[in-house]
């Protein structure tokens, strides 16, 4: 699901009040560390598709020749079956990050902290749409 003018806020249950980067010991980075890393380095650069794909193949660790050649085939195998929308991703479940979505689809975060998270989720911004991330317990 691809959302446009929509500010998914942070989860009512997330542990921390400020937007923390995450961090991961692990050999190969979760997905969450990943999705951090491109929409932090490149806000307003993916559609949810793209970040999608693009943390697919990093996660995946396809090898670059490998994604210029058989880039429609990979993009399709990642497409034949749904996919969670960011708002249960880790980001503003646990790690206190909101995410917007521009006029065109287009993702950046914002940590809770921010003039931005703020201006978002004021309500003085009748255009976009305003979802709370997941809850991290039921």
């Amino acid at each position: 699901m691809s959302y446009t003018d929509t500010f998914i806020r942070v989860a009512v249950d997330c542990p921390v009040e400020t937007g923390i980067i995450p961090v991961s010991a692990r050999l190969h980075p979760p997905v969450h560390v990943i999705q951090y890393e491109l929409l932090s380095g490149a806000p307003y650069t993916y559609t949810h598709e793209e970040l999608l794909y693009e943390v697919h193949v990093r996660h995946k660790e396809i090898p670059d020749q490998e994604r210029a050649e058989h880039k429609e085939e990979i993009w399709t195998e990642l497409f034949s079956k749904s996919h969670p929308c960011l708002r249960a991703s880790m980001l503003p479940k646990r790690y206190g990050w909101g995410i917007h979505y521009n006029h065109e689809g287009k993702i950046a975060l914002y940590g809770k902290e921010s003039p931005e998270y703020d201006h978002f989720t004021s309500g003085r911004v009748s255009c976009v749409r305003q979802l709370n991330a997941m809850r991290n317990k039921k």
